[in-house]
């Protein structure tokens, strides 16, 4: 007759939640991220759409104040500095990119706050309405697209 542990009989049940915790959870990790990229995929589709929208806004004001010499009003200046923030946007997910910080910079100073800077361009766009004597167009995201 072979000895019996009864010690594992006892912990069984452990033993299998924890088996099955780590499965599920590795396997939660994976879908998760996959999810995660395709959300982040669809968002930045609609944030760029909007940014894209600012920036043609901005460009036929700028050309018609140029066309009209009118450089020295607020609305000029409302239109520069929206270009300018929009210049500033982010072209590459930043979380995929791995850059060394230059001398004299920390980390800090190289990530980009996208909702903050968002908030801005459409702060800025709201203000180029109002000088320019336009209603603002609160933008609505193109129907469903593929990718």
């Amino acid at each position: 007759m072979t000895d019996f542990d009864l010690e594992t009989l006892v912990h069984l049940e452990e033993t299998f939640y924890d088996d099955g915790y780590k499965d599920g959870f590795a396997h939660g990790r994976i879908h998760g991220l996959i999810e995660g990229r395709a959300l982040g995929r669809e968002k930045g589709y609609e944030m760029w759409e909007e940014i894209g929208f600012y920036e043609g806004f901005a460009m036929l004001w700028e050309s018609i104040l140029l066309r009209d010499g009118k450089q020295e009003g607020r609305a000029f200046q409302h239109t520069t500095r929206l270009l300018n923030l929009i210049s500033r946007f982010p072209l590459v997910n930043p979380s995929n990119v791995k850059t060394s910080p230059a001398v004299g910079e920390d980390d800090a100073e190289m990530t980009t706050d996208i909702p903050k800077l968002f908030r801005q361009i459409h702060s800025k766009y709201k203000a180029l309405c109002t000088t320019a004597n336009v209603r603002p167009k609160e933008f609505e995201p193109s129907p469903e697209q593929s990718y």
